[in-house]
C-alpha cells in the first residue's frame, strides 16, 4: 500500500503504485499515474491527465499538469507525460499539452528541474538535462538530452536547445540553440564549443577539436541571427568532417533552423497562424 499522509487528497480514480510516498497537502487527481518510488515531499498538485514513471520526487508547491496559460486553449483533451528518475524542485510548474501541437508535453528521464522552473504547454525536454533555478520557457519549446539551461533564462516558444548545449544564466534565447555549443546574452550568441560537458561525456580530443573548427567557421564571423552562418561553410564542413556524428548533428541542425522562422525550426512547423488573435 502507498504511504499517504492523511492531510492529501487523492481522489478517486489515480492510480497510485503500492509503493509511492505522498507527503502533507498533496492533491492528486483523478487522471493522475503516479509509477513505482515516486514520492511526493509535501504540498504537491498533480493535475489533469498526468503520468509520472518510475522513481521520481516532487518538491513542496510544485504544481503539475495544470492547464496551458495559452488563449488558444478550449479546453481540450490533453496531457503530461514525465519519465522516471526526475528530481523536480520547489515551485516548478509544468503545463499539459494543447491541440495547436500534439495535445502533450513531455518530460524525458534523469533531469534535474531546480526551484521555479516553468515548463509550458507542449514542450519537449529529453533526459540527462539541468534546467537552474527559475527559468522559464515558453510553449512549444524543445530541450534536447544533455542540454542545460542557466538560472533565470528566458527561452522564446518554439525554440530548440540542442543536445550537450549551454544557455548561460540570465541569457534571453529567441533562436536555436545548435547543440554542443554554449550560448549567452541579451540576445543569446554562440560563445564557444561546451568543451567541459563534452569532456565529462567522454568526447574524446580529436571530436571536441572538430567541433571547435565546426563553431569558427560557423559563429565567429558576424552572425546576426545567432543561428550560423553561410551555406558555404556548412559545405565544406560536410566534406571535411561529414563522417563525425556530432558534427553532421551540428550540421544537421543549423540547417533545420535556418530553414525555420526566424531561426526557430520548430515555428515553421506550427498549426495555427500566429497572425490570428487567439482572444477566447
Amino acid at each position: 500500500m502507498p504511504t499517504i499522509h492523511p492531510s492529501s487528497v487523492i481522489e478517486p480514480g489515480a492510480q497510485v503504485a503500492d509503493d509511492v510516498v505522498i507527503g502533507p497537502f498533496c492533491h492528486v487527481g483523478p487522471s493522475v499515474t503516479l509509477g513505482p518510488g515516486c514520492k511526493l515531499v509535501g504540498s504537491v498538485s498533480i493535475l489533469g491527465r498526468t503520468r509520472l514513471g518510475e522513481a521520481n520526487t516532487v518538491w513542496p508547491q510544485a504544481v503539475l499538469g495544470g492547464d496551458p496559460q495559452d488563449l488558444k486553449y478550449r479546453g481540450e483533451d490533453s496531457e503530461l507525460i514525465i519519465g522516471s528518475h526526475n528530481e523536480i524542485r520547489e515551485s516548478v510548474t509544468i503545463h499539459k499539452g494543447t491541440a495547436n501541437d500534439h495535445n502533450r508535453t513531455i518530460v524525458g528521464d534523469h533531469n534535474l528541474l531546480m526551484a521555479y522552473t516553468h515548463i509550458g504547454h507542449d514542450c519537449v525536454i529529453g533526459s540527462h538535462t539541468v534546467i537552474a533555478n527559475s527559468v522559464q520557457l515558453a510553449g512549444h519549446v524543445m530541450v534536447e538530452d544533455h542540454a542545460a539551461i542557466g538560472g533565470a533564462t528566458a527561452v522564446h516558444h518554439f525554440v530548440t536547445i540542442g543536445q550537450y548545449a549551454y544557455a548561460g544564466g540570465m541569457t534571453r534565447v529567441v533562436a536555436d540553440v545548435a547543440p554542443f555549443m554554449v550560448v549567452e546574452g541579451n540576445p543569446a550568441r554562440v560563445r564557444k564549443v561546451n568543451t567541459i560537458l563534452l569532456q565529462r561525456h567522454h568526447f574524446d580530443d580529436q571530436q571536441i577539436e572538430k567541433l571547435k573548427d565546426a563553431f569558427r567557421r560557423l559563429f565567429r564571423q558576424a552572425d546576426d541571427a545567432a543561428i550560423g552562418n553561410t551555406a558555404e561553410a556548412l559545405e565544406t564542413l560536410e566534406a571535411d568532417y561529414g563522417d563525425d556524428w556530432a558534427v553532421k548533428a551540428l550540421i544537421d541542425a543549423v540547417r533545420k533552423s535556418q530553414s525555420g522562422v526566424y531561426g526557430r525550426y520548430r515555428e515553421g512547423l506550427r498549426l495555427d497562424n500566429r497572425y490570428t488573435n487567439p482572444v477566447k
